[in-house]
């Protein structure tokens, strides 16, 4: 991690733990945000916004999904890292579906957070939206990057969608509330637990959340909340495209598999099938980067399996 602008150390998963050796995820420190007018000093403008992701990452692909399904290819561009978590975290370079930096020229992520704020503390991580105007990071907290792309970007983008309608915030954040600890955390908390216990309580939120979820689509609806998609299914569906490839495994989440939910599999498919949306889903990426954690898989072997072509992957 980065210490006052410095690479101090090794890349480790483990981020914090508390009192029972849990994983605790760090607090993202770059919170501004992008609005029509630029009333925060940020305003919409093509060309003028860059994205940092990783495949691998849940949380980048949110942003990567929200930027297809909102139709800013245009508008904002991107660069995608190297899959592999090494010695100083995300690597650009030449790997099939990575990219080189070419807004800032940075080797490693950790050089974006330090062009911003030279005296940065804390892990550089991805997704990151940059401002090419100003050279700095404006957001890196997935979250707000989802909202910033779904109503941030005015009539540059397609508001024919919309992932967060006024009419269902209340029901989007309550869903997001009780499914981002449970399960999109949860299977964090299982892969990264220090103690049986935390390992113990992580691996039954994660397998409790996805019954309820089970339960929630088996009366035939498309989307979490009828037939709209929204933010929600977003969240859900980095997760659930993760499950068998990266959590089942080496996250130790073994309890069944996607397809032994009928419900869920049908709907990680139907998302999966929207405009766009399979372009940001790198199941290659997905494992040379999970399988890549020296801290849970040391010798480095990438499984050969699952076998996803039944969802086309």
């Amino acid at each position: 991690m980065l210490v006052n602008g410095k690479w101090t150390a090794n890349w480790h998963p483990v981020q914090a733990v508390d009192e029972k050796g849990g994983f605790v995820r760090q607090t993202s420190g770059f919170r501004h945000q992008v609005t029509p007018d630029g009333e925060q000093g940020f305003p919409a403008q093509a060309g003028r916004y860059h994205l940092y992701v990783a495949y691998i990452c849940p949380w980048a692909s949110r942003t990567l999904m929200v930027r297809k399904l909102k139709k800013l290819e245009e508008v904002i561009s991107v660069s995608v890292v190297e899959p592999w978590l090494l010695d100083e975290g995300w690597h650009f370079g030449d790997t099939p579906g990575a990219t080189r930096d070419d807004v800032n020229h940075a080797e490693w992520m950790h050089q974006i957070y330090t062009k911003a704020d030279p005296h940065y503390t804390g892990r550089a991580t991805v997704p990151v939206l940059w401002d090419k105007k100003t050279g700095t990071i404006v957001n890196n907290e997935s979250a707000d990057i989802v909202r910033i792309l779904n109503s941030g970007f005015g009539e540059l983008a397609d508001n024919t969608i919309d992932l967060y309608p006024e009419a269902l915030r209340a029901e989007i954040d309550g869903l997001n509330a009780e499914i981002y600890p449970a399960l999109n955390n949860g299977v964090y908390r299982a892969g990264f637990a220090t103690t049986q216990l935390s390992y113990q309580e992580a691996f039954n939120d994660v397998f409790a959340e996805l019954a309820k979820l089970e339960q929630r689509l088996s009366d035939g609806r498309d989307y979490l909340l009828g037939s709209a998609l929204t933010e929600a299914d977003i969240r859900l569906f980095v997760t659930l495209i993760r499950l068998d490839a990266a959590y089942y495994g080496l996250f130790k989440c073994n309890q069944h598999h996607l397809a032994e939910y009928p419900a869920l599999y049908r709907y990680t498919q139907r998302i999966l099938n929207l405009p766009g949306i399979r372009s940001t889903v790198n199941i290659d990426h997905i494992k040379q980067g999970y399988y890549s954690i020296k801290a849970l898989n040391p010798t480095g072997i990438m499984p050969v399996g699952p076998d996803l072509s039944a969802l086309g992957l």
